[in-house]
């Protein structure tokens, strides 16, 4: 094994399918690929092709648990979606404004900017780029 694999697909839990399913339309720009009951049947998913080769799938179980997305509990904390350069995330910071997303400001650190925001869930979202070139 020379390299570990890249990742190829994130799901996340949502509580209403089709409110996650259309606010994720709405931020990617595009209409998702699959939607459909898993065959053991204690869940549905709907998944968006993003670039690169990536998929973003959206799950509901049948028997939720109900509890709040917390990123201080053990599990998932964020999903960063990669932008080239901080010109980007000054672009994104636009376009979630014209979406009606509430989103923070952008954030620089010596490590990268980010461009931090939540889904329906309250599931934290970023928009990240590397540091500029010195």
């Amino acid at each position: 094994m020379n390299e570990f694999p890249g990742i190829t697909h994130i799901a996340v839990t949502v509580s209403d399918l089709r409110r996650s399913a259309a606010w994720y339309a709405d931020l990617f720009g595009t209409q998702p690929v699959l939607d459909e009951d898993v065959e053991a049947g204690d869940f549905h998913h709907t998944v968006f092709a993003l670039g690169g080769g990536n998929l973003f799938g959206l799950h509901r179980h049948v028997d939720p648990s109900g509890a709040p997305f917390d990123e201080r509990s053990p599990g998932l904390d964020h999903v960063s979606f990669a932008c080239s350069d901080r010109a980007e995330l000054e672009k994104w910071s636009v376009r979630l404004d014209e979406l009606g997303i509430a989103r923070g400001e952008i954030v620089d650190a010596h490590y990268g900017s980010g461009l931090s925001f939540r889904d329906p869930d309250g599931i934290a979202l970023e928009f990240f780029a590397p540091p500029a070139a010195a």
